[in-house]
């Protein structure tokens, strides 16, 4: 690319920006007389943070040119103006918002808040809109010029890339979403399922019932079902009724449970149907980690690891699966974690229950490349890309990787990535021997195909039992487990991962008819965060 070009992909639209020449007319003084002589030539690029009178003069420009309806000249205060034009554009034409008066507040170096005050009509229906937000203030790469540094968020703090706004009937008619015995879940109620409920309308509100409402909307375009947030109502819809598997009580459990530790999410599912019961996150970005998080498990993926191990009949549950301090594969050293006593004599459960990395990683030159692959997509359902669950959600991924990443597959590291849906799901086959597809919606409602697997063995079911048992009555888990009666069984993780101080927190649990899966990025050990998370959802298993 060409000097003084920069280039940038923002929402989908290519923006450019070339830099001018700087040529200009200014004044200097004489070094030897002290007379002020008139010339023409570069003029001198100023650099470092804009000052106090640009970020205002600059801040203001915008303002002006946006409250007068004039996007293109309002985005040319800006670095990226092609993608602030098209957002600036729709602002006034697709999401019919006019009568714009924008007060700014007190800068803060470089940053003005600013409140909106507007009105959006629509088909002879009007309502006021008001709200909040905030611009910066840089120095333009090439232009050396002072620019309000372009993100959606600029025009509305809920837009973010890939972002528009719309008024108009809403593509899906509102919904009235319950739960599975028919309990109503509202945002209010529970925040967690605010982008979940944006999904559930956009795939089912035509088929619930309902009729369209005349909103003024964020229209997610990046999202796989082009879900709608409405922002301000202009005419009300009639909502039509949409059952959840979902059950109130474990959800308002999983909530608060996730409130306790920043970047979590937690997923219970039902294992004798493959009914999602709760999906919970806390994140400041608003992502549902839960469903479509792709993270290293870490030692939960054991869980598939033992089972790989047993069905190709290289060792069990009371067979051998050594536990030195450390193991190398292919070059690469592998440790457990700190203070962990080395055990030769150990068994596939005493490792199990420990979570002795080494002992998985010595069978790494017995299994195929492609073992682990094959008893993750043909036994337990995953990596196929092909689940159902009633809004967008990841499958797993556990490639057949050669080299070191054989032995890193196998203790939840390398290349596989997993979400606690599907950990979750992972844990309640190990439970029933049968894959069951989470749905959060049953598929009856749309006649869509669920995905399908073969489920384990019955022998390979009761040493998977036996040894979650014992890692949740005795070994990792039992302090997070603690207090939990009936049926139950979990299993550990700590997933390193590059750039990170502290390991991401993995656990899962069973209790009974509920399984449950929780991740707390640098959560430390497994027991630490997510452990408590899993076990609070657990406690409303019945």
């Amino acid at each position: 690319m060409r000097k003084g070009v920069k280039a940038a992909v923002i929402g989908g639209v290519f923006a450019a920006m070339v830099g001018g020449a700087g040529y200009g007319t200014y004044n200097f003084v004489s070094a030897l007389n002290g007379s002020t002589v008139t010339g023409s030539g570069p003029a001198p690029a100023r650099t470092g943070p804009p000052s106090r009178d640009e970020v205002k003069e600059t801040s203001a420009k915008f303002f002006a040119a946006w409250e007068k309806e004039r996007p293109a000249e309002a985005a040319s205060y800006t670095n990226f103006p092609e993608a602030a034009e098209q957002l600036l554009m729709a602002y006034g034409h697709d999401a019919h918002i006019t009568r714009v008066r924008i007060t700014p507040g007190t800068a803060a170096g470089a940053t003005v808040p600013f409140s909106v005050k507007a009105t959006v009509s629509y088909d002879g229906k009007s309502k006021p809109l008001a709200y909040a937000g905030r611009l910066t203030v840089v120095r333009g790469v090439s232009t050396h010029q002072p620019l309000v540094d372009w993100q959606p968020s600029v025009v509305h703090p809920d837009l973010v890339k890939g972002d528009t706004l719309v008024t108009a009937e809403s593509a899906s008619p509102p919904i009235e979403a319950v739960d599975r015995n028919g309990v109503v879940l509202t945002k209010d109620e529970y925040p967690s399922l605010g982008p979940v409920l944006d999904e559930l309308r956009a795939k089912y509100g035509d088929k619930a019932g309902g009729e369209p409402a005349v909103e003024l909307s964020i229209l997610h375009e990046d999202s796989g079902a082009a879900a709608e947030t409405p922002l301000v109502t202009l005419a009300k819809g009639r909502p039509g009724k949409l059952r959840t598997t979902l059950s109130a009580s474990a959800q308002a459990a999983a909530e608060q449970a996730v409130q306790r530790y920043a970047e979590s999410s937690v997923v219970a599912v039902k294992p004798s149907t493959g009914e999602v019961l709760a999906v919970a996150n806390h994140r400041s970005d608003g992502f549902n980690a839960a469903f479509l998080g792709k993270l290293a498990p870490g030692s939960t993926m054991k869980i598939i690891s033992a089972a790989t191990l047993i069905d190709n009949g290289l060792t069990k549950a009371a067979g051998p699966a050594p536990c030195p301090n450390e193991a190398v594969w292919q070059s690469q050293t592998f440790h457990n974690l700190q203070n962990m006593p080395p055990n030769e004599q150990a068994t596939l459960a005493d490792s199990f229950a420990r979570s002795c990395n080494t002992a998985f990683v010595k069978y790494a030159g017995k299994v195929q490349v492609d073992s682990l692959t094959r008893e993750a997509e043909e036994r337990f359902g995953l990596g196929q890309d092909n689940w159902k669950v009633g809004i967008p959600s990841f499958d797993g991924s556990v490639p057949a990787s050669g080299g070191p990443d054989t032995a890193a597959n196998l203790i939840g590291q390398g290349q596989v990535q997993m979400s606690p849906l599907n950990m979750a799901s992972v844990t309640a086959t190990a439970m029933t021997g049968a894959f069951r597809q989470p749905v959060i919606v049953s598929s009856t409602l749309d006649g869509r195909p669920l995905a399908q697997a073969r489920g384990l063995p019955a022998g390979t079911v009761t040493q998977l039992r036996q040894m979650m048992y014992r890692t949740a009555t005795s070994g990792t888990a039992a302090q997070a487990m603690s207090g939990l009666g009936g049926s139950i069984g979990a299993k550990t993780g700590s997933a390193e991962v590059d750039g990170q101080d502290r390991s991401n927190s993995w656990f899962t649990g069973y209790r009974n008819d509920m399984a449950a899966a929780a991740v707390t990025q640098e959560g430390g050990h497994g027991g630490d965060a997510a452990g408590p998370i899993v076990a609070s959802v657990l406690r409303t298993a019945g």
